[in-house]
């Protein structure tokens, strides 16, 4: 099993930056990627960013350029930086770890104020 807790998040004007961080506890050997999905009101919840083991990111074409997704392995963490943030960005993002299956934190709340 693996844990996810998440933290950051909040409000922000647009062109601002947040940073939310996720610490993963449990079985943290069979985590292979990680990273973040958002969910807006009324939308379905769609890959931000993620991170493989070795390194490998991938982001969602909304958000390259001004997101950043990086991981420590040691510490097990994984933190999504949002700089030049749109009114569109606001949603709850949920933090994802995948191994044999997915696990997910509890998701956090992102409001970008136009």
């Amino acid at each position: 099993q693996v844990q996810l807790v998440e933290s950051g998040g909040g409000l922000v004007q647009a062109g601002g930056s947040l940073r939310l961080s996720c610490a993963a506890s449990g079985t943290i050997v069979s985590i292979n990627v990680m990273g973040w999905y958002r969910q807006a009101p009324g939308k379905q919840r769609e890959l931000v960013a993620d991170i493989s083991s070795g390194g490998s990111t991938n982001y969602a074409d909304s958000v390259k350029g001004r997101f950043l997704n990086f991981r420590d392995n040691v510490k097990n963490t994984v933190s999504l930086q949002m700089n030049s943030l749109e009114p569109e960005d606001k949603a709850v993002y949920y933090c994802n770890a995948k191994s044999w299956r997915n696990y997910w934190g509890q998701g956090t709340q992102v409001t970008v104020s136009s």
